[in-house]
């Protein structure tokens, strides 16, 4: 399989998901046992959040979007967790693992509109 830039083997599947890494792959399993269990529900992988502050979708313009393209985050899971009794949005983050400038911008994004990113 091709190396992307950081290293990390690309395109795992599980499933029949693709993830984009070992890492990833290897929680989908956990959340997977955890939903069987019924510990959570309502499990999706790669949720799309629209970045919307104050009522207003940003949109990021470029040569092939002149009227702009909503910028989203995608997270690599959500769900909601039966014990603690609230939604889940989480980013599979290795304690070392390298966190971009779009990645930490688009986090802070969203959690100005009061979400919360678990990063595991």
């Amino acid at each position: 399989m091709k190396r992307s830039r950081y290293g990390n083997i690309q395109k795992h599947v599980l499933d029949g998901v693709v993830l984009d890494s070992k890492a990833e792959m290897n929680r989908f399993a956990y959340l997977k046992l955890a939903l069987k269990a019924k510990q959570i529900e309502s499990l999706e992988v790669h949720p799309r959040i629209p970045i919307i502050i104050k009522g207003v979708a940003i949109k990021m313009r470029s040569a092939g979007y002149p009227n702009g393209r909503q910028v989203t985050y995608v997270a690599d899971f959500k769900y909601y967790d039966k014990h603690a009794g609230r939604w889940v949005l989480e980013d599979v983050k290795m304690a070392s693992g390298h966190r971009t400038e779009v990645y930490k911008l688009k986090k802070a994004l969203v959690e100005a509109m009061g979400i919360t990113i678990t990063e595991v």
